[in-house]
Formats: C-alpha cells, structure tokens, sequence
C-alpha cells in the first residue's frame, strides 16, 4: 500500500516537471530562426527585444557589422541569441573553422508594434488601418470612417512612438457640408400723434395784437380768410384750420392729427457648400465708400461691405456628426443715422450678426439666433398751466406716440452632400429664353416662345404647374 502511494507521488511529480519544461521550450521556439547554408536570408528582431537563431552546420567565427543597432552572443555552436538595440538594418556573418562563409544575414531592428496592434484593433474594431515600421518610427495607412477615430488612433500611436509617427490615413465617407441659413426678420411701426395751434389776431384803438400756441413755422402757407395759415409743409395726415371772429379779434384753431403703421419684413436664405475643415465665404450685398481722415490730412476711401455675410468652418465628427463653426450678420443702411458735413454724407450701417460653434447631425437644424426689441416713445408737451385747463387745455397741448417692435431669428441647417452631374441641376433661368428679334419687334414679346420644350432637368422645371398661390404668405 505504502509502494502504491509512493508511485503515485512520483507519476504526479514526474507530469508537472514535463508541463513546467514544455512552455519554455514552445517560447523559444516562437523566437527560433533557422540559417541555411550558402544562403543569405533576413531577421527581423524587434527593438528591446531578442531572437534565437539556429544555424545548419556548426559556426566557429561571428561578426555584426554595427554593435550599436544589434549585440550577439553564441549559445552554443549552432545557436545566435540576437538582441535588438536600436533601429536599423546590419548584417550578421557565420564563419567556420576553415574560415569559410556560411552565411551572411540581414538584421533589421524596428520598433515593436504587435502590443500596439493589438490595441489599435481593440480600441477602433472594423477600421481598415494598416500599420508599419519605418526605421524607428510608425506608419498608419488605410482608410477610418470618421475624422474622430483618425484622431484617436494617432494619438495612441504617439504613445508607441513620439513624434515619430507618419499619418498616411484618409477618412472615408461624405466630406462636404452644405449649409442652409435662414434669416428671417419682422419690424413693425405705430406712430400717432395729436397737436392743436390757437391764434389771436386783431386791431383796436390803434393797438395790435398777435398771439398764439402750439405754433409752427407757417411762413409760405395757405392764406384762409382768418388771417391765418397752413402750412406749406406738414408731415401730418390730417390738418384742418378753422376760427371765428369777435369783433375786430379773430381767433384761429389749427388742429393736426398723424397716425402712420408700417411692417417691414426680411428674408435671406443663403446656401454654401465646403470641405470638411475648409472655411466657406458668402456676401450678398455690396461695399459702401466710407471717407477715412489720415495724419497727413489726406483723404482715403474704405469700403464697408454690407449685405447678407455668411463665414462657417464645417468639420465632420463621425459619421454624420457635424461640428460648425460658424459666423452670420445682416446689415444695411441706415440714412436716418448718419454723418453729413459740407463736403459729404456718409450714411450708417444697421448690422445684427451673431458667432457661435454649434454640432448637429445631417438634416438637423438649429435656430442659433434670436432678437426681440420693442421701442415706446410717449410724448407729451403743453403750455405751462393753460395745458391743465380741463377740456380748453386740450387746445393747448401736444402728444406724439411712437412704438417699434422687431424680431429676428437665424435658423441654420446641415447636410452632407456629394456631387451630382449637372444635367440634374436646373437654374432659375431655364424657363425664361431671350426673345428673337421677332418676337421682341413683332410681336412685343419680352421673352422666348414658351412653346419650345426644354430639355433634361430644365424641361422638368419648365413643365411644373405654377398656377395658383405660391411664394410667402404674411398675415
């Protein structure tokens, strides 16, 4: 029983002793090259890190041509151990006892890159990205779906390699971004306002009197049989004079009333295509000259651009992912504002614009700008104390009020877009033709015959229904 258990004890350890020399000896085998005779033959032995070859026939001599970039050392007289230093490529020489060749090996040493593969397929799985060494630097090749994950595999390439790696990489996918901006602005205007003008005018005992309130300039008016007059100019809607006379006193009442409404509505709808990465432009407008004064006192001209402006970088994130970086303004020109001196006028600029970085997806929009401003303005003047005189006061004042309201919104909105052929592109010009010297002369036609048919995507426009309502609608 005893020898029984004894026996057991030592097929145990026996078994475990064979498992522990195995994994040693498949390890080396991983690392083991073999050099034929006569035959010259490349290793690749990754840097910091060493490879065993195993030669044919017995060596006697060995020789590395540059220590610094590989260091050897005989195992035996058929084994190398060959230790990687630095990047580079030098050659390896076996010589025998005869002193005979028996065979010359090229030893390239490059950065070890299969830990970083390894990483690089874990951290961006079915990206199509290919990498290579080159002397003692990485090169990434291939094609990535998206700038973000371009971004990600050279940032953890540099942690293999600072500074030494080389992006050959292109991003796959839609690249182009086209903007759509809608600028869409409403100003609305009340104006009301209410004045009366009394005046005196008589002759008694060789005494004049010539008095009133509330007057305005009246020189160049209308005569009327009261002595008095309206004015040549006057801005209000209504201006009505009436009186009557007492005696050798005639007495004049100019009642004036305004009330003015305006809307003014704005629309502009730029489109602009760019790169991704790429800054676009858009101006839809003009210059206006603006005189500049120098030091010399010499006169200059600046010109102010004014319009619909438009400036945007668009960068594609991932995917459909948009990332826009974005500037827009609306300006016109203001005269009410202005400068004027003798020798010219020089008319202000009324600019709302906005800058801002925004991300969206493909067909998302965004409204990145808003503005709502309400102006009131009540005024009200009076002769001192006779103004306060119940309902006769009202003879005596004035009141004027005024109110603006405006709003403003941007609404901006990306798509990715390709190219297209331009036989599918129809212009606004396609359904209007030049007219023939017949036509314009004959028959007074200011355009073509409608009746020839139009061709591709053009003829498709032309051959739209356009009858009925169609455009904005304000209410």
């Amino acid at each position: 029983m005893k020898n029984r258990m004894i026996f057991k004890a030592a097929l145990v350890g026996l078994t475990v002793a064979l498992g522990t020399t195995q994994v040693p000896q498949t390890a080396m085998a991983q690392n083991l090259r073999v050099v034929k005779n006569g035959a010259s033959s490349s290793l690749k032995v990754p840097m910091s890190r060493a490879v065993v070859v195993e030669s044919e026939s017995p060596f006697a001599e060995l020789s590395i041509a540059n220590p610094a970039i590989a260091d050897i050392s005989s195992l035996s007289d058929r084994s190398i151990y060959v230790l990687g230093k630095s990047p580079g490529t030098t050659t390896l020489t076996l010589l025998d006892a005869q002193g005979s060749l028996i065979a010359n090996v090229d030893v390239v040493v490059a950065a070890d890159v299969t830990e970083f593969k390894e990483r690089l397929r874990q951290i961006l799985p079915g990206e199509k990205i290919e990498v290579r060494t080159a002397n003692d630097g990485i090169v990434l090749s291939g094609t990535v779906s998206s700038a973000a994950k371009l971004a990600s595999a050279l940032s953890l390439a540099e942690r293999y390699a600072p500074e030494r790696v080389s992006n050959l990489m292109k991003v796959g996918g839609v690249q182009q971004v086209m903007l759509k901006v809608r600028f869409a602005e409403m100003q609305r205007n009340v104006s009301k306002s209410l004045s009366s003008s009394l005046s005196l005018n008589g002759n008694s005992g060789g005494l004049t009197m010539n008095g009133g309130s509330n007057t305005t300039n009246t020189s160049g008016g209308v005569a009327t049989a009261l002595g008095g007059n309206i004015p040549s100019v006057n801005e209000n809607n209504g201006a009505m004079l009436f009186g009557f006379g007492v005696g050798s006193v005639e007495v004049g009442v100019l009642l004036e009333a305004l009330e003015s409404k305006g809307v003014v509505r704005t629309l502009a709808e730029p489109n602009l295509t760019a790169l991704s990465g790429q800054e676009a432009k858009f101006l839809a407008g003009g210059e206006y000259p603006v005189p500049v004064s120098q030091d010399n006192g010499a006169i200059t001209v600046d010109f102010k651009p004014f319009g619909v402006e438009l400036n945007f970088v668009p960068r594609v994130v991932d995917g459909d992912l948009i990332n826009l970086e974005l500037k827009a303004a609306v300006s016109a020109l203001d005269s009410s504002n202005g400068y004027s001196t003798d020798a010219f006028t020089i008319d202000a600029f009324r600019r709302r614009e906005t800058s801002t970085t925004v991300e969206m997806r493909d067909g998302e929009s965004f409204a990145i700008a808003g503005l709502l401003q309400d102006d009131f303005v009540d005024l009200n003047s009076q002769v001192p104390w006779l103004g306060d005189i119940p309902i006769l006061g009202a003879l005596f004042r004035s009141a004027e009020y005024q109110r603006s309201q405006s709003e403003l919104v941007i609404i901006v909105t990306a798509h990715l877009v390709t190219p297209t052929r331009g036989e599918a592109l129809a212009l606004p010009t396609d359904r209007i033709k030049p007219p023939s010297e017949k036509d314009l002369f004959l028959f007074g036609r200011v355009s073509r015959d409608g009746s020839r048919k139009l061709k591709g995507a053009a003829g498709e426009v032309a051959r739209q229904d356009f009858s009925g309502s169609y455009g904005y609608v304000m209410e």
